[in-house]
């Protein structure tokens, strides 16, 4: 599925089941950063679907805002499909935040 801005990703997670969410953090109506908010706030205990951010972003504190939005991991654009591939095979695991 493909949501064309935040709002619709939000109401795409509502209504279907997602393995892993895959996240432009700039998107029209409702950022990624607050879509992955309100989509963590949307998931039943003891759930949490994988949100890996796709950003253009890769200036300093960009990561830690995609993190502290909900989102599980950072991948900035150009998209390489290996990393891509790879991140997804991890199951988008929280990284270490220390």
């Amino acid at each position: 599925m493909i949501a064309k801005d935040g709002l619709e990703a939000v109401d795409l997670f509502s209504r279907h089941a997602i393995d892993i969410i895959l996240m432009d953090v700039s998107m029209p109506n409702l950022s990624g950063l607050e879509a992955a908010t309100a989509i963590r706030k949307r998931e039943p205990p003891g759930i949490r679907i994988p949100i890996l951010a796709l950003t253009a972003n890769v200036l300093d504190g960009d990561r830690e805002r995609c993190l502290n939005a909900g989102m599980d991991d950072y991948i900035a654009k150009p998209i390489r499909s290996k990393e891509l591939l790879a991140r997804i095979a991890d199951g988008a695991s929280p990284p270490d935040r220390r």
